[in-house]
């Protein structure tokens, strides 16, 4: 390498080190019931904070640019696309992964319909959808299949055909009003 190649090597290196995209920042989120501290980029997506910093693995990345749902989370008990969203923006709300579906080590109704109905195959998809329905079974406890399959429609699963998961749904909510009776 001749002079000039090793200097400008060294001008870019150093102008990457004082890039402000790059700058280390440590932040608590509010995961799960939990603080959780990490230091991250000004760039860290939540998804890959949740991954790589914080040992949460259940959410999934697929596209990273919000089509596939694969990351979907609760962000304030609402879906939300954690690859679409920044760690540092995360501080704010109360965050809800798939880790944290299970009830006293049993799976929950979701869980337990899923399994019962075979609305998995591989599970790539599986930890985004059981989230985004969990906000479901929630907010409209009455749904019908019309509005379970628009909650899906921002979801993307290349082995179930989603029928499977639409039952598992059906039969959760069925369990879920048998409960409440």
């Amino acid at each position: 390498m001749n002079e000039a190649n090793h200097e400008a090597n060294h001008q870019t290196n150093e102008a990457a080190n004082h890039d402000p995209r790059n700058a280390l920042h440590p932040i608590v989120l509010r995961v799960n019931g939990e603080k959780r501290p990490a230091i991250v980029e000004s760039r860290t997506t939540l998804a890959d904070c949740l991954r790589n910093e914080l040992g949460l693995t259940g959410t999934h990345l697929g596209c990273e640019h919000g089509v596939c749902g694969a990351c979907t989370v609760l962000v304030d008990g609402h879906s939300a696309r954690s690859c679409l969203m920044l760690a540092r923006q995360a501080e704010r709300y109360e965050l809800r992964t798939v880790e944290a579906l299970e009830e006293q080590g049993r799976l929950n109704i979701l869980q337990q319909a899923f399994h019962d109905l075979h609305g998995l195959q591989c599970g790539f998809c599986t930890p985004g959808i059981l989230m985004t329905l969990t906000e479901l079974l929630r907010e409209q406890p009455d749904a019908d299949e019309a509005a379970i399959r628009d909650a899906l429609s921002g979801h993307l699963c290349r082995c179930t055909g989603y029928q499977n998961i639409v039952a598992a749904a059906m039969e959760a909510l069925r369990r879920q009003r048998s409960e409440a009776a």
